[in-house]
């Protein structure tokens, strides 16, 4: 059995897409670990199914690399916006809606000689009730919470943008972060039942953030745009940024805008194709 697919990456956090429009991809679980293996496989961060919805535009399903569901990914559906509207598949329309596990997204469309350059996406409101994250703690919210990991005390501020996120602002530069060993103990921690995406952050002097993440069933990655959303509201709750103004999030595989309003957070960022092929599974 063949399938077309096509590679394409938002900031580097690359993701190989089908079109289910005019395809079935069968066990998407256990091709999801097959094709993200970059020796054996095509190498990436997992796999995004396009579908048709009835309740929007279309419909994307994220598979991690350990062949897991995510709820919600921020670059991927960027991809998802520019491959319909690359492919002839939104009429011409630069406002599109694409359907996910964490609810309906809006995407406004920034298009430049017919091909789709950046797209502004509507993440919906940010969730800071533990038990909606979920994390296994008390309270209206976590705001520099102290954690415990590897005999360390950090310091967390957990949001949801469909998925769980544990923000940790250091001082220390993220860039020397040993991440593959500090990442899966923060992911496997017993404060979070549904294990959890961890964000680490410098705030630079110009009031911009840089940051490293480490994703739950995928390890450290490029990019995470609900990672990117989370760590703006978390600057924002413990008073490094600002409601209602641009934060710049520099990730390893480039930048991302976030605006934290009182209704919603807004995402802005690239999404390129890399290549187009198909496979025999």
């Amino acid at each position: 059995m063949k399938l077309a697919f096509t590679k394409m990456h938002g900031c580097g956090n690359n993701y190989i897409y089908f079109n289910c429009f005019d395809q079935t991809v069968p066990d998407p679980e256990s091709l999801s670990i097959k094709l993200s293996e970059p020796h054996f496989g095509i190498g990436g961060d997992g796999i995004i199914l396009i579908s048709p919805s009835d309740k929007a535009d279309a419909q994307m399903r994220i598979f991690n690399a350990d062949g897991s569901e995510g709820k919600m990914c921020g670059n991927g559906i960027r991809c998802v916006g520019k491959y319909l509207y690359d492919n002839g598949m939104t009429n011409g329309r630069t406002t599109i809606t694409i359907d996910t596990l964490s609810g309906v997204k809006t995407l406004e469309l920034t298009v430049k000689d017919g091909k789709m350059q950046s797209a502004r996406v509507d993440m919906g409101a940010a969730i800071l009730a533990p038990r909606e994250i979920p994390v296994d703690m008390d309270g209206e919210s976590v705001i520099s919470a102290p954690i415990v990991v590897d005999e360390k005390v950090y310091h967390m501020t957990c949001v949801s943008m469909g998925n769980p996120h544990c923000v940790i602002f250091q001082k220390e530069d993220v860039d020397d972060l040993d991440l593959t060993r500090i990442g899966p103990k923060f992911e496997h921690h017993p404060l979070f039942p549904e294990r959890v995406n961890t964000e680490f952050v410098n705030v630079l002097p110009d009031g911009s953030l840089k940051m490293r993440v480490w994703e739950r069933g995928s390890g450290e990655t490029w990019a995470c745009g609900t990672g990117s959303c989370a760590t703006g509201v978390a600057a924002c709750l413990n008073g490094f940024a600002n409601k209602n103004e641009d934060i710049v999030v520099h990730l390893r595989g480039g930048d991302l805008t976030i605006r934290y309003t009182d209704e919603t957070v807004f995402m802005t960022g690239a999404a390129t194709t890399v290549f187009k092929g198909e496979i025999e599974i």
